[in-house]
C-alpha cells in the first residue's frame, strides 16, 4: 500500500468532533502525517500520539478514529513495527474514557484484514509486533486461526513465544495444550517461558515441569524482554504472584519453595530477582515472611534484601545479628543501609550503633525518627543516642558557629534531618527536657519544632515549662506555634490572633485555622465573625480545597456555638458539591465521618449519608457518621455492617472499614457476615495492596489485628 492511499481522506476527517486526552483531535492529521512520513518529527510524533490516543493505557473516542489510519501506516512498510505496537496498546486497553466499551478494541480488530498478513513478513521484527497486535485483539474468528498457523510455520523461537501468548490470550486452554511439549530443557528459553506463563493463564495446576522449567531459565529478565508481553517483564516475580493469588495452600507451598530455592542460588544476578519477587511475595502472603526470611537473613549485605527485612520488622528478628555486623563496618552507605533495616527490625540493637555514627546514617536515623517505622511504637530512648541528638541538632542551630555547614549537606538535607531530629525528640517527650535549649534554638528556622517542645516540656517543671513557653510565645505568629504554646499554657490570645492571621491566606490556611479554633470550642467566639466572613468568600470555580476549607469552617462554627441552622446548610452544600465528582470522592467521605460531632443535631443530612453506602470508598465514614447523627431507631444496622464489611473485601477503605466495624461491634454481624469477617482476618491474602512501598506490610498487620479484635468480640 502507498503511503498515499494509507493517508488519503485524512485531513477531511471530523476530528474536531472527536477528543483525546487534550480535547478535540484537531492535531491528529498532523501527527499521523509526521510519524507516517519518518522524518526528524517522526519520534516526537509517536510520543505525542502515545500521549494523546492512549494517554497512560486510557483510550478515548479519537482512539478509535486512529486506529484505521495506523493500520494503513503499517500496511504500507513505513513505521510498520511503532505503528503496530501502538494499535496493540489500543486494543489492548480496557481503561476507556467517554467511549463505548470495547469499541477501540473492535476498531483495532476491524483492521485484521490489514494486520494479519505482517504475521508473515519477511521482518521478523514485524512479525513479532504483528503476533502481539493480533493476539491483544482477542478475536476468535479471524485472529485465532491465522495465529494458530503462524504459530506451527514460525520458525524464530522470540516469534513463537509471542505467537505462544498471543493464541493464549483468546484461547487460554488450547494455547496450554500447545504448550505442555515445550517445557523441558530442548526448547528455546523464550518458548519454555510463554509455556509456564501459558499453563498458570489456563489455570493448570502447578507441577515439577513447570517449577524445574522456571529454575532453569534463572536468570530469566533477558529472555523476558524478548517479548512484548509487559506481565511478563518481571518473571519469576510474576510467577509467584499469580501462584500467591490463586490462594491455595499448594500453590502457595509452591511459589514459595521455588522462591526459596532461588534465593539459595550462588549467582547473584539470581538472587536479585529473587529478592525482588520475595518483596512481591511478603506484600501478597503473610505467610510469606517466615518462610523466607531465613534464605533472606544471609543475602542482608544486599540492599534490597536488607530493604525487605526492614518492611518485615521485628518478625525477621533472626536476621539481627547479620544486619548488626553489617552496620559496624566501615563502609558508610552500606553500613547505613543495614542499620536502617536493623532499627525497624531490633531498634534496641540499632539504638546504640546510630548514637555511634548519627551524622553518618542520615537514611537509619529517618527510620528511627518514623519515616518508616510505626508510630504507635516509638524508637526506644537511649542515653547515648539522645547526646548524640542533642549535639546534632545543636550544630544546626543558627547562632551556632559553623550553622548548617557543619552538617556537610545541602540544604534540603539539613531540613530532612533538622525534622527527623526534633521529630525523635518529640516522640521521647519529657525524656527528652534536657534537649529544650537546642529545640527553642532551631525553632526560628523550624517551627515544626515547637510540637517537640511541648512534648518534652509538659510534665516538668516550672522553670522548663517557662523556659519553653517564652521561646513559644516569641514565635506564636506562626499558627503552628500558636497552638503548642496554647496546648502548654492554655493561653488563647496569640493562637486567635494567629488562626485570624491564617483565615485571610486563603482555602489552605483557613483549613488549618478552622481546625485550631474549633478545638478551642466557645473560647474561639471572637472569631465566629471572621470564620462567617470565610465562608462568605467568592471563589471562580469550586475545587476541593475550596470545599474542604467550607466543611472546616462550618465545622468549627458548631463546635464554637452549637447552631445548627447555620451549620447544616453549609454541610449539605459540601455533599451536593461533591455528588458524582470523581475528585470530590474523599471529600464527602471526610465530611461523613466529621459531621459525626454534630450528634443529634446532624439529623437532617441522614439521607445524605445513607445515599453514601453504596460506595464502598464512601460507606465506612458514612457508616460513622450514621451512627452518630442517625435515629438509632431507623438505623438498620445489618445493612450498615455489610456496608463496611464489602468496603474491606474491595480495599476500597480498609482503615475506616476497621474503625466501622469495630465501632459496630460483632453483635451486629449476622454468621455469614462473620465468617467473611474471619476470612479476611486470619486469611493469608493481606489486605493492604498499595500504598507506600515501606509502610504496606506494616499496615496490614495493624488492620489485621484490628479485625481480629472485632471477633474477639463475639467470642
Amino acid at each position: 500500500m502507498e503511503l498515499a492511499t494509507a493517508l488519503a481522506g485524512l485531513d477531511a476527517h471530523p476530528w474536531s468532533t472527536v477528543d483525546h486526552a487534550y480535547g478535540p483531535a484537531e492535531d491528529l492529521p498532523g501527527l499521523l502525517r509526521a510519524f507516517a512520513e519518518g522524518g526528524e518529527d517522526a519520534e516526537e510524533a509517536l510520543e505525542e500520539l502515545y500521549g494523546s490516543i492512549v494517554h497512560q493505557g486510557t483510550v478515548y473516542p479519537a482512539s478509535v478514529d486512529a486506529a484505521a489510519y495506523l493500520a494503513r501506516i503499517a500496511a504500507s512498510g513505513r513505521q510498520t513495527v511503532d505503528a503496530l505496537r501502538l494499535l496493540g496498546c489500543l486494543a489492548e486497553s480496557e481503561d476507556e474514557y467517554d467511549v463505548e466499551p470495547g469499541a477501540v478494541r473492535a476498531a483495532v480488530t476491524a483492521q485484521l484484514p490489514l494486520l494479519i498478513p505482517l504475521l508473515t513478513d519477511e521482518d521478523a521484527a514485524v512479525r513479532q509486533a504483528a503476533g502481539w497486535t493480533v493476539g491483544h485483539t482477542r478475536d476468535t474468528r479471524t485472529a485465532l486461526p491465522a495465529v494458530r498457523a503462524r504459530l506451527a510455520a514460525e520458525t524464530d523461537p522470540a516469534i513463537r513465544a509471542e505467537l505462544l501468548t498471543a493464541y493464549g490470550r483468546s484461547d487460554r486452554a488450547g494455547a496450554a495444550a500447545e504448550a505442555r511439549a515445550l517445557l523441558g530443557p530442548d526448547a528455546p528459553a523464550p518458548l519454555r517461558l510463554a509455556a509456564v506463563f501459558a499453563a498458570l493463564n489456563a489455570e493448570e495446576p502447578w507441577l515439577a515441569a513447570h517449577r524445574d522449567a522456571v529454575l532453569g531459565l534463572l536468570p530469566a529478565r533477558e529472555t523476558a524482554r524478548s517479548g512484548y508481553a509487559d506481565e511478563h517483564q518481571e518473571p519469576l516475580r510474576a510467577v509467584v504472584g499469580i501462584l500467591l493469588e490463586r490462594d491455595t495452600d499448594a500453590d502457595r507451598a509452591s511459589a514459595l519453595a521455588l522462591l526459596d530455592a532461588a534465593l539459595r542460588d550462588e549467582r547473584p544476578e539470581v538472587r536479585a530477582e529473587a529478592l525482588w519477587a520475595a518483596d512481591h511475595a511478603c506484600t501478597l502472603s503473610r505467610g510469606a515472611p517466615q518462610r523466607l526470611i531465613p534464605a533472606i537473613a544471609p543475602l542482608a549485605a544486599d540492599r534490597a534484601a536488607a530493604q525487605l527485612l526492614g518492611k518485615i520488622g521485628p518478625a525477621a528478628a533472626e536476621a539481627a545479628p547479620v544486619l548488626a555486623e553489617l552496620a559496624a563496618q566501615p563502609d558508610d552507605e552500606a553500613a547505613d543501609q543495614a542499620l536502617a533495616a536493623l532499627v525497624l527490625v531490633a531498634p534496641h540493637t540499632a539504638a546504640p550503633l546510630l548514637a555511634r555514627a548519627l551524622g553518618r546514617r542520615p537514611r537509619a536515623m529517618r527510620c528511627a525518627a518514623g519515616s518508616h517505622a510505626p508510630a504507635h511504637a516509638p524508637f526506644p530512648f537511649d542515653p547515648e543516642l539522645f547526646a548524640a541528638v542533642r549535639a546534632r541538632l545543636a550544630a544546626q542551630a543558627p547562632e551556632h558557629p559553623e550553622g548548617r555547614k557543619d552538617c556537610g549537606c545541602s540544604t534540603t538535607r539539613a531540613d530532612n534531618d533538622t525534622a527527623a531530629l526534633v521529630h525523635l525528640l518529640r516522640l521521647w517527650g519529657p525524656r527528652a527536657v534536657e534537649a529544650l535549649p537546642e529545640l527553642c534554638a532551631v525553632l526560628p528556622r523550624f517551627h515544626y519544632a515547637a510540637t517537640a517542645i511541648t512534648a518534652v516540656a509538659a510534665g516538668t517543671g516550672p522553670v522548663e515549662r517557662e523556659q519553653a513557653a517564652t521561646a513559644l510565645r516569641a514565635g506564636a505568629r506562626k499558627l503552628l506555634v500558636a497552638q503548642a504554646l496554647h496546648e502548654l499554657t492554655g493561653e488563647v490570645g496569640p493562637l486567635l490572633a494567629a488562626a485570624e492571621a491564617a483565615l485571610a491566606t486563603g482555602a489552605r490556611g483557613a483549613v488549618e485555622a478552622a481546625r485550631a479554633l474549633a478545638d478551642l470550642g466557645p473560647a474561639a467566639a471572637p472569631l465566629a465573625p471572621a470564620l462567617r466572613t470565610a465562608l462568605g468568600r467568592t471563589t471562580d470555580r469550586d475545587t476541593t480545597p475550596e470545599v474542604d476549607a467550607d466543611l472546616a469552617l462550618a465545622l468549627a462554627l458548631w463546635r464554637i456555638n452549637g447552631e445548627t441552622a447555620e451549620v447544616v446548610p453549609v454541610l449539605t452544600s459540601v455533599f451536593d458539591t461533591s455528588q458524582g465528582r470523581q475528585w470530590f470522592h474523599w471529600t464527602s467521605a471526610r465530611a461523613a465521618r466529621e459531621i459525626a460531632v454534630l450528634g443529634a443535631a446532624g439529623r437532617p443530612l441522614t439521607g445524605r449519608l445513607q445515599a453514601l453506602l453504596d460506595d464502598p470508598a464512601q460507606a465506612p465514614s458514612a457508616v460513622l457518621g450514621l451512627l452518630a447523627v442517625a435515629d438509632p431507631a431507623g438505623l438498620d444496622r445489618a445493612r450498615l455492617a455489610e456496608a463496611a464489611l464489602h468496603s474491606a473485601e474491595t480495599r476500597a477503605d480498609l482503615k475506616g472499614a476497621c474503625d466501622a466495624l469495630q465501632a459496630l461491634g460483632a453483635a451486629v454481624l449476622t454468621p455469614q457476615q462473620h465468617d467473611r469477617l474471619a476470612a479476611l482476618a486470619t486469611g493469608d491474602r493481606r489486605l493492604v495492596v498499595s500504598g507506600s512501598d515501606h509502610s504496606m506490610i506494616r499496615e496490614d498487620e495493624q488492620l489485621r489485628a484490628a479485625l481480629a479484635s472485632v471477633l474477639d468480640q463475639a467470642g
